[in-house]
Parts: structure tokens; C-alpha cells; sequence
């Protein structure tokens, strides 16, 4: 869970409904932000996958005319002069009242309860050691962070690594639950998923 913050960025595109009209360059139409893109537009659009860290060069070339851009793409998009159309994360928040789950640990239900409840435990001690030890952790993610300084860094880290990280919570728990249940109401999965949270 993340505070919600994708944004699609164009060039000659100003209002999201002309992002109907045009071909999108995507990361990946298995990524929360292509099916969070589904819903915000409301039906198909043409799109091309693109490696995600090649989106914002595809549309600064004039290869794609908008990009649904991941990652430091959301913090970097405005110094490459491109113009964000929308903000899918404030979009869904708006929609549902909830922040925009993108990314989750998924594990085999054949483990068993005691494998499962290990390895949540494991991930929650671990994430929790990074938040306690900001500063290291910061400067070890600096490496990976391909062209951001340090003050991008801290603020695209918090966008991912944060208290619903932890813990979903109640809130987190029913934005995965209607990220889930509108995803199915467009068909965008090939059976219906069943939801079970570990811990």
C-alpha cells in the first residue's frame, strides 16, 4: 500500500478525457497502475508496453503522446517538461475514499497458516527496521535510484515504504477489496481472485 500518487503525464494532451483518443505507453498491463488506468478511463484505450524507466523518453521523443508513468517517473516527469493530465492515486481516492494499494507480497496458500504467518512477520520486522533506520536505509536506496537526489529519494521512498506498508489496517484492507472487486466488474482478470490477508 502507497499514498496514492501515479500520475499519467502527455504531451498535447490537456484534459484526461482526450487520453481516450490516443495511445498510452504503459509499464505493463499486469501493474495495479494499467488497471487503475481501466477504471479512471472507463473503457479500452490504445496502449503500448514499454519498459517503465523508458516511458518518460518514449514521450519526450514523441514515440507515445502520453506515458502512465511508476516509480521516480511521478517525481521527475515536470524537471523533463512534461505536464501530468492525471493523478490516478488522487482520481481513486477521490472515487472510492480510499488510497490506491499498488503492490502487494502474495504467497502460496499451500504453505500452511505457520509458514505464512512467519513470513509476514519476517517482512513487517524487516520494513520496520528500515522505518526505525531511515537515514541507512535511505542511503542504501540512493543507489537504486536512478537520478534522484536525496531529497527525491526520502520523498519517493515514503511513498512506498510507509505505516500502511506494516499494516493495511481496515482502510487498507477495503481499498485492496475494491481495487479488486472493480477490477472484476471490467473482466480485467481471468478468474475471479480470492482475497485472504496473512497476519
Amino acid at each position: 500500500m502507497v499514498r496514492p500518487d501515479i500520475a499519467v503525464e502527455a504531451r498535447l494532451v490537456e484534459h484526461p478525457d482526450q487520453l481516450s483518443e490516443i495511445e498510452i505507453a504503459v509499464p505493463g498491463r499486469l501493474t495495479t497502475a494499467f488497471l487503475a488506468l481501466r477504471l479512471c478511463l472507463g473503457g479500452d484505450f490504445r496502449y503500448r508496453e514499454v519498459p517503465f524507466d523508458e516511458i518518460l523518453d518514449a514521450v519526450k521523443r514523441g514515440e507515445a503522446q502520453a506515458g502512465l508513468l511508476i516509480h521516480e517517473g511521478q517525481l521527475t516527469y515536470a524537471q523533463q517538461g512534461l505536464q501530468k493530465v492525471v493523478d490516478l492515486g488522487e482520481w481513486w481516492l477521490l472515487e472510492t475514499g480510499l488510497p490506491l494499494p499498488l503492490g502487494v507480497n502474495a504467497a502460496r496458500r499451500d504453505l500452511g497458516d505457520g509458514a505464512l504467518r512467519e513470513l509476514s512477520s519476517v517482512l513487517e520486522a524487516s520494513i520496520r527496521a528500515g522505518l526505525e533506520h531511515r537515514r541507512e536505509a535511505l542511503a542504501y536506496a540512493g543507489q537504486f535510484g536512478r537520478g534522484l537526489d536525496a531529497e527525491l529519494t526520502d520523498r519517493f521512498v515514503g511513498m512506498y515504504v510507509n505505516d500502511l506498508t506494516c499494516d493495511y489496517g481496515d482502510e487498507g484492507r477495503a481499498a485492496v477489496a475494491e481495487l479488486l472487486r472493480r477490477g472484476e466488474a471490467i473482466d480485467a482478470f481471468p478468474e475471479p481472485v480470492r482475497l485472504e490477508f496473512v497476519g
